[in-house]
């Protein structure tokens, strides 16, 4: 029998930007079923339902358009468990959450859920040490709540920002220049909507190693079904 792994995104699914990755590492070990947490809405209800208000922590994604789209962690929340509950009806075993954000209380009945900050950020606390990191994050908005999850693991990153769902080669140059000016010796590329041709702009800008947090993922998981 083919084993299922699930993929919740806290945008639409399916992810044509990130599934040919997760494919390139899973596909021939086992079926990926992706939901998404805006699935069936459309952007005004997003925003007339889930947009972040003056206090909440910032999630951003796409719709399957490819639009961009910001909403609040806290109104995301019971529907992004209600889809994790989905895919556990559904037979998936593990279950990845497709987003580098702080989530808080989610839990599956007996499959495995994966939860990209609880293995990313401490892997890249233990590699980095004394050294410098370099974070390119989304939005601008997201630098303050960002910096809370690190100080946790002895780390004080220098963030830049350049979207994956606004994409300009420009923006990445700039925010690989913003890193290199702070004297950073490893990226990270803090989102799961970045992809393989993000990291190579930053790599050749920089002449440093980039980490892809979807690869990592990806890898990680692959080892694990």
């Amino acid at each position: 029998m083919t084993k299922k792994l699930g993929v919740v995104t806290i945008g639409q699914a399916p992810r044509t930007d990130v599934g040919p990755i997760l494919e390139k590492y899973i596909g021939d070990k086992a079926d990926i079923i992706q939901v998404g947490v805006l699935d069936g809405m459309t952007k005004e209800e997003i925003k007339a339902r889930l947009y972040p208000g003056k206090n909440d922590y910032v999630l951003t994604s796409r719709m399957v358009t490819g639009e961009p789209v910001t909403m609040s962690r806290e109104k995301i929340a019971p529907i992004m468990q209600q889809r994790i509950n989905s895919l556990e009806d559904a037979g998936c075993k593990q279950i990845l959450v497709l987003c580098t954000g702080v989530f808080h209380g989610l839990t599956t009945r007996k499959a495995l859920l994966i939860e990209p900050d609880q293995i990313i950020t401490p892997t890249i606390a233990a590699i980095v040490k004394n050294r410098k990191l370099g974070v390119i994050v989304p939005l601008e908005e997201q630098r303050r709540s960002l910096l809370e999850k690190w100080r946790k693991y002895g780390v004080f990153p220098v963030f830049a920002v350049a979207s994956p769902y606004q994409f300009s080669k420009d923006s990445f140059e700039k925010a690989a220049e913003v890193l290199k000016s702070e004297n950073v010796d490893i990226i990270l590329l803090d989102c799961m909507g970045y992809v393989e041709e993000f990291k190579r702009i930053v790599e050749e800008s920089t002449g440093l190693s980039v980490i892809l947090s979807n690869a990592l993922m990806a890898k990680i998981v692959s080892e694990m079904i």
